[in-house]
């Protein structure tokens, strides 16, 4: 199936999806932070550059677009062109192979969906904070 627009159009439209700080990471890091979690951003130095980086208790946290990452990928991936499957399965692969290197290097990982926050994003940060108090607890000297 050829795109439906021209390679202008498609820049143009694909400019504005944004890598980092998008409106989901925004929400869940200032009601982390409104909390009173203090953590990283963007972490460059970390396999998948996770989203938000609690550092002593090694907790990773990635907020996963639906679309970007394949939320429920087999029951939908057939109405895509080919070009677009393959894009999101390498996506799939490629957080499974960040995640599991992480996961070897002594990392905690949560993956937080989009779907998950739209709907009930208490849900998702009581989930991360399950998490970090678990971690905190294991980490006491």
């Amino acid at each position: 199936m050829a795109d439906n627009m021209t390679p202008e159009q498609r820049r143009a439209t694909m400019s504005k999806i944004r890598g980092r700080d998008t409106k989901l990471e925004l929400l869940v890091r200032s009601e982390l932070h409104r909390r009173g979690h203090r953590f990283r951003v963007n972490a460059t130095w970390l396999a998948g550059k996770p989203d938000i980086v609690f550092t002593r208790i090694k907790l990773a946290i990635f907020v996963d677009g639906d679309f970007w990452h394949g939320w429920r990928f087999d029951e939908w991936e057939m109405k895509l062109a080919p070009y677009w499957k393959e894009k999101i399965a390498g996506n799939r692969a490629r957080d499974l192979r960040h995640t599991a290197r992480l996961r070897k290097e002594g990392w905690s990982v949560v993956r937080v969906w989009e779907h998950e926050i739209k709907s009930d994003l208490p849900r998702c940060i009581a989930r991360i904070e399950q998490r970090i108090n678990r971690l905190r607890v294991v980490s006491l000297p």
